[in-house]
């Protein structure tokens, strides 16, 4: 398989994440999100993908699957251990609320399209982007705290989905700054998955293409 990975997209490190906990072999392609305007915006990488971000995942079959939610369903159908995902469906669904309050309420709002905009379009500063950015990763990270239950990973004692996400934007919070004094679950919950082999092997700074 290959993944076309950025080193610093939350999106593809989650991606990492999941491939590196069911042992799965990858190809690192990487596109450089920043770098001459944004590698992504290639002719090239757009017919990799027309919505022209990361990650993108080459299957073994040659089909080529984006956004990272559905990358990892396809990789819990096709490679179901570890299960990432309990058996109870009611524990199932509020796996997937945790996942989704980050996939669809904070990092939408944060991600590099919409932080660009305000930005260049807006015509914003850098403090009022900065606390707009804050803002939203407080908010989401409020309710994470309330709803996590860790021993020690985010829902009990086996890594799940809500591990796969937390980790990437705890670390996208930390690069900007956000202070993480009022999260102390979340905080713990990091440090039990990065003990991990898994999620330290997806580190940013451990990719090919780290800067």
């Amino acid at each position: 398989m290959k993944l076309y990975s950025f080193f610093r997209s939350s999106a593809a490190y989650r991606v990492r994440i999941a491939l590196n906990l069911k042992n799965l072999a990858y190809e690192t392609v990487p596109v450089h999100l920043v770098k001459d305007g944004g590698h992504n915006k290639r002719p090239e990488f757009r017919a990799v993908n027309p919505q022209m971000r990361v990650p993108v995942l080459a299957a073994p079959s040659g089909e080529l699957l984006i956004q990272s939610p559905a990358i990892i369903e396809y990789l819990e159908e096709t490679h179901p251990e570890p299960p990432l995902l309990p058996k109870d469906p009611i524990a199932r669904a509020q796996v997937r609320a945790l996942a989704d309050i980050i996939a669809c309420d904070i990092h939408p709002l944060n991600n590099v399209g919409p932080l660009r905009y305000l930005k260049n379009e807006m015509h914003q500063e850098q403090s009022a982007i900065d606390a707009w950015y804050h803002h939203w990763v407080r908010s989401g990270f409020e309710a994470l705290e309330a709803l996590v239950r860790p021993a020690p990973y985010a829902f009990g004692a086996q890594v799940t989905l809500a591990d796969v996400f937390l980790v990437p934007q705890v670390y996208n919070a930390r690069r900007l700054k956000v202070p993480l004094d009022a999260f102390p679950k979340i905080v713990a919950i990091e440090a039990a998955c990065l003990a991990l082999a898994a999620f330290e092997r997806a580190r940013p700074e451990k990719q090919p293409d780290a800067e």
